[in-house]
């Protein structure tokens, strides 16, 4: 097995053992990139020299016993959309080409102190808004598994970073199922915790009611670990939540007798694909045969989730891009006449297509005249949502569905129907919408070679039921490689 195959854990442990130096690992990760990222595409900025002079730092700190996360010394890759200091952070967008901050984001900092060794910054839909990796001003990434399939999105390159075995785990962010879809469609597993969890101070913002940040990994030992390390009470972000239970590694636990899995009959309808049904049901099978008990209900207000989330988080888009005007910092135009006039040519330069659609349909939702009829309207939608949430959580432990409604969709067939790609959100926009915890793992692959993703959805502040489940699920099955990881 070559080091790039190793999880964080195992190769954390290689580390604090001294099999395996810090900086060793850093140049496997590095000289990864360089092979593949031809290829791949899923990084905006490698920061090669910093990399190397934190693996020294670390190392020194790791020998003198002042490091002992299950992480110190793990290379790891951040989306560009969390702040890092001195380091270029562009959010895929031309308007912030050229934006270093002065700060990082304090789920970056929480991995630094536990001795993590950042690479650089991933490939994004531009300001997260996309499902596909294709909307950024970088050009598009690819899914390590068939280099003509999107590797999803928003967080698509950190998951196709993963998947290529370009880092060993990398932070993405959910605003609607941007960890959880590229998770399922490059293979990997990711986790979208309970809103609140994460801090997002330094995540540059796209719907600040629904964005959390949570890790992708090869497997759910990796990503109880990151989350345990992330987590944190942030008095920097009004909405950070104070827990004492986020020993989420204490539920890596292979038992599932008993628990109470609810599939929503609306999840299995029209428009899952046949192989993505069959795998996910198997897995709920497994789960059924280890002693879990399953059973199908009615999860209603499925199809108002997809119109309700773009209005809310378009509408919270509109506001939170306001920023971007070419005064403060990022791009400006070369040429113009007056304040107004540079604003307009900043913005119309700077945003790609995608970005301005969503502005302008949260600006239209927010107006006068349409504000109660569409934005009102979708924020008692949410309410009825997570009510109906609530109710399924009086009876069931979680919920088992699939994470997309097909496999990963070839490059450019998205971006030629737009409402075809919100739709393709479905299975993963309500969990957003009521702050809930979801992971997925992958549960198999279709006749195209394709990653199917299964998704397990959590009560409010119910992480560690989640991950047991979904690690007495991996048990029952192999580690499967990409085909440029097994290369």
């Amino acid at each position: 097995m070559s080091l790039m195959q190793l999880t964080a854990v195992e190769l954390g442990k290689k580390i604090k053992e001294g099999e395996v130096p810090v900086v060793e690992a850093t140049e496997a990760a590095l000289n990864a990139i360089e092979a593949k990222e031809d290829k791949i595409n899923s990084f905006v900025t490698v920061d090669r020299e910093g990399a190397l002079k934190q693996a020294e730092e670390v190392q020194k700190k790791i020998d003198a016993g002042e490091l002992t996360s299950p992480l110190a010394g793990v290379p790891v890759a951040v989306k560009d959309n969390m702040c890092t200091e001195g380091l270029l952070t562009t959010c895929s967008s031309k308007i912030l080409g050229n934006f270093v901050p002065t700060f990082t984001s304090e789920a970056v900092l929480n991995l630094k102190k536990a001795g993590a060794v950042i690479l650089g910054k991933t490939n994004m839909d531009e300001f997260a808004m996309g499902s596909t990796t294709e909307t950024s001003a970088f050009g598009e990434t690819k899914n390590p598994w068939n280099t003509e399939h999107v590797p999803g999105g928003s967080s698509g390159g950190s998951c196709a970073a993963v998947a290529a075995g370009e880092c060993f785990y990398a932070l993405g962010s959910d605003t609607g199922g941007s960890i959880r879809q590229p998770s399922s469609f490059c293979g990997v597993t990711g986790i979208k915790p309970t809103y609140g969890t994460v801090s997002r101070y330094g995540l540059i913002a796209y719907g600040s009611s629904l964005d959390q940040i949570g890790p992708v990994a090869k497997d759910v030992t990796d990503c109880a670990t990151i989350l345990e390390t992330i987590a944190s009470h942030d008095i920097k972000d009004s909405t950070s939540v104070e827990r004492d239970d986020t020993d989420f590694t204490s539920a890596l636990v292979d038992d599932v007798k008993g628990m109470k899995i609810g599939i929503p009959k609306d999840y299995f309808g029209e428009g899952l694909d046949p192989e993505v049904k069959d795998a996910v049901l198997a897995a709920a099978k497994k789960l059924e045969e280890k002693g879990a008990i399953v059973e199908e209900f009615e999860l209603s207000l499925v199809e108002y989730a997809i119109p309700a989330y773009y209005v809310i988080a378009c509408a919270e888009a509109s506001s939170n891009l306001e920023r971007f005007d070419g005064v403060k910092y990022g791009y400006r135009t070369k040429e113009y006449e007056g304040l107004h006039n540079m604003y307009k040519k900043t913005r119309s330069e700077g945003f790609g297509a995608e970005v301005k659609r969503r502005i302008m349909l949260g600006s239209f939702v927010l107006s006068s005249g349409y504000y109660d009829a569409y934005y009102l309207k979708a924020l008692r939608t949410k309410a009825l949502i997570k009510k109906a949430f609530d109710k399924a959580f009086e009876k069931y432990d979680m919920i088992l569905g699939p994470a997309a409604p097909t496999t990963a969709p070839k490059l450019g067939e998205s971006l030629s129907d737009p409402i075809k790609m919100y739709l393709g959100d479905i299975y993963t926009i309500s969990v957003n919408l009521a702050g809930l915890p979801g992971i997925s793992v992958p549960c198999g692959v279709d006749s195209k070679g394709l990653p199917i993703g299964l998704q397990l959805i959590g009560d409010c502040f119910q992480e560690k039921k989640i991950i047991q489940a979904a690690y007495a699920y991996e048990q029952t099955r192999e580690l499967v490689f990409s085909p440029l990881l097994a290369e």
